[in-house]
């Protein structure tokens, strides 16, 4: 780390500064209210987003007018910190700003107007009042038929992909509006009158909406992919560094050719002699088949490897573990579709209640009863219990739970750092996790061959980061077919043919996304890599990284005070 000095610091420019970028997170919060809610303010839980061509155009002026707030401050008179969070809101401004006039997704992307997200936000968490979040619940429910309207009448040509996924996503909606508000009615029943009425309502306009999105299919031919300029783009405000889309796609390919080389050593660990890089998948096969896993078992094995993370990585001082409840949940039908698992932290901006912080969700998306015994199989193949232990450790220990619970105790000035995280940073602190538990192991007593099939199968994950970015690239970027990314992902990544065509279609529906995981690993790891060159100990290193909240990587250098690249 350097002896930084830091220039004068004035304590006007300062609060200018904080009084601004509040202001501005206010208005964005106010127009993008459910966002707000998922974060924890709760002062908008009872509207929905204006995404209607006015609208549009409305959020397009606020955001060019916090743009000219922000470029009135002077910025050189603040301290690193507020330098930072000023330069993290000014690059989230322009990146919304970009996105709602150039890329414009609420004109073709069906998924962009589904309620889905508006009512789970409120049904997720336990309240502290049930009957305010049954209000705010009600108010929103009166909103869909209207915010569909606005779809119906906003959406153009949109891509096949896009529309099949939303009919899914839009079912799973009408199933948890008849299932998951119940517990909430159960403690409120006198608001019962009120809700029944919105929410069939509610389900009814959702209904009409699966019928008009199944009447676009034979017209749903808009391509997915966004194009190089847009892509370059997108992927400029999403991971926020110096990586175009050629520089990402030369490291991402050189990066694959070594660890396909690093697995087939891995896999001939395992195998207990040299093999060919062609058995690779032979070895994985192997032990997917002494590790099975199904519909009725994935639950409880991912609460056991949760549960012995915990113990495993508190005991070992590996990173200090905060004062956090996690608990596996099943994921709700309206996010499926998408991926696997994830994490779902307590929002940011939500205060800890009388027994400390909400819980986090380890959510596990189980096999849709529509999938075939063979779909069903090869999922888990994918999916046994060695992999689950990877994504458990990805997901929650010392992965994303650990590292956002950190970011829960970051304090500064303003609540930039808090509502803007940046995902390349999370992804990468939790590809990088996976790696640090390939070298402790799970337990103390693990054998050499516990050490070495945790080392092949985290090679594997690695290689699925690394196929991302790659997917990502060359997807939105050059026109990479079907056939092609199937090849990659199946033959070089040793994916099962299930995971692969999900991934397939994750590629087409997002953009930028898939390249955090790959890009956040090489920034983070450099960024400890530095810090253990100044610091005693590993535990002290990972908790400096972890000191800042999720900031993108490059401005964490700041931060911290590194010099490096």
């Amino acid at each position: 780390m350097n002896d930084r000095q830091d220039g004068p610091h004035d304590a006007a420019a300062a609060e200018r500064f904080r009084t601004t970028a509040t202001r501005i997170l206010d208005a964005l919060f106010e127009a993008r209210p459910v966002w707000a809610t998922e974060l924890g303010d709760h002062r908008f839980d009872d509207r929905m987003a204006d995404l209607s061509a006015e609208g549009g155009r409305d959020y397009a002026r606020m955001l060019s007018d916090a743009l000219v707030a922000l470029d009135a401050l002077d910025a050189d008179r603040l301290d690193p910190a507020d330098q930072v969070d000023l330069e993290i809101l000014r690059t989230r401004l322009a990146g919304e700003q970009w996105t709602v006039t150039e890329l414009a997704p609420h004109t073709w992307d069906p998924l962009v107007h589904l309620p889905g997200d508006a009512i789970y936000t409120l049904l997720s968490r336990e309240p502290a009042d049930a009957g305010e979040r049954l209000r705010a619940l009600a108010a929103r429910l009166r909103a869909v038929p209207q915010t569909l309207d606005v779809a119906r009448e906003t959406l153009g040509t949109m891509p096949r992909v896009h529309v099949e996924t939303a009919i899914e996503q839009a079912r799973g909606v009408i199933t948890m509006l008849g299932q998951d508000v119940e517990p909430l009615l159960e403690r409120e029943p006198s608001l019962r009158a009120e809700l029944d009425p919105v929410r069939r309502a509610a389900a009814e306009a959702i209904a009409d909406h699966v019928t008009w999105l199944e009447s676009r299919l034979p017209g749903a031919d808009r391509d997915p992919r966004l194009g190089a300029p847009a892509y370059a783009a997108k992927l400029w405000y999403e991971l926020d560094t110096e990586m175009t889309p050629d520089k990402l796609l030369t490291h991402a390919e050189s990066d694959l050719m070594a660890v396909e080389e690093q697995i087939t050593e891995a896999a001939a660990r395992v195998a207990g002699g040299p093999i060919e890089a062609g058995r690779v998948r032979e070895v994985l096969d192997g032990l997917a088949g002494s590790a099975p896993v199904d519909d009725r078992t994935i639950v409880p094995l991912c609460e056991a490897e949760l549960s012995r993370l915990l113990e495993w990585v508190r005991s070992i001082g590996l990173v200090t573990v905060p004062d956090m409840a996690v608990r596996v949940v099943t994921m709700p039908p309206s996010r499926r579709g998408v991926a696997v698992a994830y994490c779902d932290p307590p929002g940011a901006l939500e205060p800890d209640g009388p027994d400390g912080p909400p819980e986090t969700f380890f959510a596990v998306s189980p096999t849709p009863a529509s999938w075939s015994a063979e779909r069903v199989a090869s999922f888990y193949r994918e999916y046994n219990a060695h992999v689950l232990r990877s994504v458990a450790i990805h997901e929650a220990v010392p992965g994303h739970a650990v590292q956002l619970a950190h970011a829960r105790r970051y304090r500064g000035s303003t609540p930039v750092r808090g509502a803007l995280w940046s995902n390349t940073f999370v992804e990468g602190w939790a590809v990088y996790a996976e790696e640090l538990m390939a070298d402790v192991g799970v337990s103390g007593e693990d054998t050499e061959r516990d050490r070495a099939i945790m080392e092949l199968v985290r090679l594997k994950m690695r290689l699925r980061s690394i196929i991302n970015a790659i997917l990502d690239v060359r997807v939105h970027a050059h026109g990479m077919t079907e056939s092609e990314a199937m090849e990659l992902m199946t033959q070089r990544g040793h994916q099962e043919e299930g995971e692969a065509v999900g991934k397939w279609r994750r590629a087409q529906l997002t953009s930028a996304q898939l390249a955090t995981y790959y890009v956040g690993y090489r920034e983070v790891r450099e960024i400890v890599k530095e810090l253990e060159r100044h610091e005693s100990t590993e535990d002290r290193c990972h908790d400096l990284t972890l000191s800042q909240g999720s900031p993108p990587p490059r401005h964490l250098r700041t931060l911290l005070g590194l010099t490096g690249p």
